[in-house]
């Protein structure tokens, strides 16, 4: 993303919308509101910093885009600092006349980074829960017949090919802090085997390499344990393993099954999985350290699978069904036992990962022989393609949130 020059935004928050009661402290800079969308708008002298702010806030689904002018009684202000590199200043103001009340200098690695960090220091003020524009995604592309590794920005911004083995890739995992990638690959033996690559190096290093099948390697949320699917004894069950790929210790052990997908809780207690041990794919839990298994009463699809857990409510699970024709995304509640369908069924909907705030996925979307990357907001249903699928064909997505 390049930007010219300094950079002045500004996004106006109404307080009163048609049909909408709220009420705006902004002294404490708390609102209180139903679920109408807030309404801002976003300007700068720069096309593109305009462009991908009005993307990102388009894309949240808690604000809705206005142009035109006139008295409110909210204002945000994003200004670079010229005296430093990748520093955006950020000012909340309210009141006739108008006064700051908040104000903030945030820094990042690039100048996007830096207006998209700004941004989600602002959906803090203003909502309550974390930003997510400045996440970073992995994911498998495709192009010309080759799959290969990649990562970049949520809006594809700084994407950068990370792979270049000539052989099928799949299943890229950041570890928490964003530094590497675990990943599975058929390169070089044909066999799949699981490596890891340094994001910034891109220097790659085999990670797991037993006989049989090394898959669906994921990082607890620690760091210190990988979760991964090995079938050296000859079924494919869900091991644990440390952060260098040694001591592996099955969790999880089926003579008549296959298991997959193995997904940490946000506590890093349990593990979700995939097994097909009742004769099509459904979901269960157990616990990290071993144990008795539990299905999960998902009770809305005979085919269940790629459980993801909500980073912030231990209660609920994304993941994949099939219904009818279509893959689609669900989320179930261990709270009151209830699933519910997420996506419309307008094409293929498959492999959920959330972000950090525990109220958007990105998930795979699949129609007309292609696929993209696409976010979702769970509370209102919004969805905005995250890149062209003409220009990549993108999947197995998963996001990270690092510190600067």
């Amino acid at each position: 993303m390049a930007f010219l020059g300094c950079t002045f935004l500004s996004a106006v928050v109404f307080a009163r919308v048609p049909g909408q009661v709220k009420e705006v402290d902004m002294g404490e800079l708390t609102i209180k509101s139903s679920l109408s969308p807030i309404a801002i708008s976003v300007s700068s002298p720069d096309a593109l910093t305009e462009a991908l702010l009005r993307r990102a806030f388009a894309s949240h689904g808690a604000y809705t885009l206005r142009t035109g002018s006139g008295a409110v009684p909210g204002d945000f202000r994003f200004t670079c600092i010229p005296a430093e590199e990748n520093v955006v200043g950020l000012a909340i103001a309210s009141g006739e006349p108008m006064q700051v009340q908040f104000e903030a200098q945030v820094t990042g690695r690039t100048p996007s980074d830096a207006v998209l960090r700004a941004a989600d220091l602002a959906v803090e003020e203003t909502l309550g829960i974390p930003g997510i524009f400045a996440g970073r995604i992995a994911f498998v592309g495709r192009r010309e017949g080759s799959t290969d590794v990649y990562s970049g920005g949520l809006f594809f911004q700084d994407v950068l090919q990370l792979t270049n083995h000539r052989a099928h890739c799949v299943g890229p995992e950041f570890s928490p802090d964003g530094k590497i990638i675990v990943y599975t690959s058929y390169f070089p033996s044909g066999f799949p085997d699981i490596y890891t690559i340094d994001v910034e190096s891109r220097i790659r290093r085999p990670f797991v390499s037993y006989a049989g099948t090394n898959v669906g390697a994921t990082f607890n949320p620690k760091g210190d344990h990988v979760a991964l699917v090995l079938s050296a004894t000859g079924n494919a069950d869900v091991y644990l393993c440390d952060a260098t790929g040694r001591n592996p210790q099955r969790v999880v052990r089926t003579p008549n099954g296959v298991e997959a997908d193995p997904a940490w809780s946000p506590d890093g207690r349990r593990i979700a999985f995939t097994s097909d041990r009742l004769g099509s794919p459904q979901l269960f839990e157990v616990s990290a350290a071993g144990g008795a298994l539990r299905r999960i009463p998902t009770n809305i699809s005979n085919w269940n699978a790629e459980p993801a857990w909500n980073p912030r409510n231990l209660n609920q699970i994304a993941f994949t069904i099939r219904q009818g024709r279509f893959f689609k995304i669900a989320l179930f509640d261990f709270s009151n036992g209830v699933s519910r369908v997420l996506t419309r069924p307008v094409g293929d909907a498959s492999e959920p990962v959330w972000t950090r705030d525990g109220r958007h996925l990105i998930y795979t979307e699949g129609m007309a022989g292609k696929r993209r990357l696409t976010l979702l907001d769970t509370v209102t249903g919004q969805t905005t393609p995250l890149h062209d699928a003409e220009v990549i064909s993108a999947y197995q997505p998963d996001y990270v949130y690092t510190p600067r």
